[in-house]
């Protein structure tokens, strides 16, 4: 590192001439290695991934469920049906009756 007495952070390619105000997280070394984390960034990283995570593991879970229901909707409406299909049907007169009125 050359002594220039300058700070071995780079902040000339900052707007406003390098002012600080909003811009301390976009400094870097001179020799490309980024600055160090923040106080909390690592830990505000950190829940950010367990939060995704726990958010894909519930959407998986409601993916199951929606499929479950999905299956127990359609067996009980096979199951409706074989019900309807095993009841007597109308004979003779009824059956007639049942035509001319539809």
């Amino acid at each position: 590192m050359a002594s220039s007495g300058k700070s071995p952070l780079v902040s000339d390619h900052l707007p406003n001439g390098g002012l600080l105000d909003d811009y301390i997280t976009s400094f870097i070394f001179t020799d490309g290695r980024p600055a160090p984390p923040l106080k909390g960034q690592l830990r505000r990283k950190q829940e950010r991934e367990t939060l995704a995570r726990r958010i894909v593991m519930l959407n998986t879970e409601v993916d199951k469920g929606m499929e479950a229901w999905t299956e127990r909707k359609e067996q009980a409406r096979r199951m409706e049906e074989h019900r309807k299909s095993l009841l007597l049907k109308p004979k003779g007169q009824l059956l007639r009756k049942r035509k001319s009125e539809k």
